[in-house]
């Protein structure tokens, strides 16, 4: 498994499941049902100083695993994990799992 951090757009349906990934230039579709959960930020790390009243999920980001296949269905399937990160609305591609990243 390659872990690292790279920008990815990823497309949301209105009850916040991923429909569709763009990454690197690239269409991908979801091939199979996306599994979600929660990690906590390293904020003793980031010196992050978060402001009263802003709630809860500040301190946690929110995690997704999709597998994926190209738009033109030519290439094998394949997972990834993506963060969320609330407050900026940011997506970032975080971990690209071995069978894939191999071939990449």
């Amino acid at each position: 498994m390659g872990m690292f951090t790279e920008p990815i757009e990823v497309t949301r349906a209105a009850n916040g499941i991923p429909l569709r990934v763009t990454w690197r230039g690239k269409d991908y579709r979801l091939v199979a049902e996306p599994e979600r959960w929660f990690e906590r930020r390293k904020w003793w790390e980031e010196n992050m100083r978060i402001p009263r009243g802003l709630g809860a999920g500040v301190a946690d980001y929110e995690m997704w695993r999709l597998q994926l296949a190209d738009a033109s269905g030519r290439s094998e399937p394949f997972s990834i994990d993506v963060s969320f990160d609330a407050q900026s609305t940011r997506w970032r591609l975080v971990r690209l799992h071995e069978q894939h990243a191999r071939s990449a």
